[in-house]
């Protein structure tokens, strides 16, 4: 047996563990008045059944391969029991290594694939209306990819060029694995090609940053009451009547960190702060777990990219059809069907190399 082996066994062991802990607890009375501790409970214990029944099903398949070793191995057994007791070995050999595998998926990827929700932020880059255009290009990129995996997308915030590019655009998408999957997106995104504004034929090259954020559930991050200062104005831009006529515009201020996020796409001011609120909760989650991830684990920039927007991930070259994902030294001939929504390949090659790093940083 493995060093890596060993180590993953002596993890599924603390899990299970803690597993008939969380079981004891939610059967304990005084827990079971405590709705807040009860929830968080029934999360955790739901995250970890699926991984513990299969640590308990493997140890099942381990314990009988050692009996039937034991059965073949024996002198005094006939022939035909011994080849049959060799052909099950075989059968649950094969068994136990697919077991070890999906346990091993999960339990490294396992808390990526448990958020089913992010926040996405995509801002025009160097480029001016070309950059814009791209950043607009991006964003129906994702909506397309989101629809084929019939998730759910919605826009929060949007500030448009005079031709109907993105300077900024804000959105949510919400589905089974969604973090899991499109977690890799963060970062600087580059294109080269002939802008529409373009007389000459020459290729031009333009950029935008997309931030991916996890958006946790409001019993996953608490914020003190007194932590947030809120800003009420009037909004600013198109709108009609409404418009700098009633204080509709939210400004969210967090104090111990300085993230601020303003808002004020809606005429209602309710609608602002509430969306406003998302976006905080989101960015406030994602900086506190960026610096546990720094903590833990300092070479996990190295495994995938950060996701720092300042990070140059991937180019987007239209002359050439291609797209190269500078993480992996990925080249892709098929940009036309990437920015139609086609990113499965892309994705599963992101997953596959985090994956294996992972493992071996385990």
């Amino acid at each position: 047996m493995t060093e890596a082996t060993e180590s993953l066994l002596a993890k599924l062991d603390e899990l299970e563990a803690r597993f008939e802990q969380i079981e004891q607890q939610i059967s304990d009375p005084a827990i079971a008045t405590d709705s807040v501790r009860l929830i968080a409970l029934a999360k955790e214990r739901g995250k970890l059944k699926s991984l513990v029944g299969k640590y308990r099903e493997y140890k099942s398949v381990v314990s009988q391969i050692a009996d039937a070793e034991q059965i073949a191995a024996d002198a005094s057994t006939e022939e035909d029991l011994r080849a049959l007791a060799l052909e099950e070995i075989e059968q649950l050999e094969n068994k136990r290594d697919s077991l070890f595998e999906k346990m091993q998926d999960t339990l490294v990827m396992a808390d990526d694939m448990n958020i089913g929700s992010v926040i996405m932020e995509i801002r025009a880059g160097t480029g001016g209306d070309e950059a814009a255009l791209f950043a607009r290009d991006l964003y129906n990129m994702y909506v397309k990819y989101a629809d084929s995996r019939k998730w759910k997308v919605e826009q929060l915030g949007f500030s448009t060029t005079e031709k109907a590019g993105f300077r900024e655009v804000i959105f949510s998408i919400k589905g089974e694995q969604a973090w899991s999957e499109l977690g890799y997106e963060g970062g600087g995104h580059r294109v080269q090609r002939v802008p529409e504004t373009e007389s000459q034929g020459r290729v031009h090259t333009s950029a935008a940053t997309v931030a991916v954020l996890p958006e946790p559930e409001e019993l996953e991050i608490e914020i003190g009451p007194d932590d947030v200062v809120e800003h009420v104005s009037r909004s600013s831009g198109p709108g009609g009547q409404n418009v700098n006529k009633v204080s509709s515009a939210i400004k969210l201020e967090h104090i111990p960190t300085g993230i601020t996020v303003s808002m004020q796409d809606e005429k209602s001011q309710h609608k602002n702060r509430a969306k406003a609120w998302r976006v905080l909760r989101s960015r406030i989650y994602e900086h506190f777990e960026s610096e546990k991830r720094a903590q833990r684990d300092s070479q996990r920039n190295a495994m995938i990219g950060s996701g720092d927007r300042s990070q140059k991930i991937r180019t987007y070259n239209y002359p050439q059809n291609r797209v190269t994902d500078h993480r992996i030294n990925l080249s892709l001939y098929s940009l036309d069907k990437i920015m139609a929504g086609d990113l499965g390949d892309i994705i599963a090659a992101l997953k596959d190399h985090d994956k294996q790093q992972r493992i071996e940083n385990l």
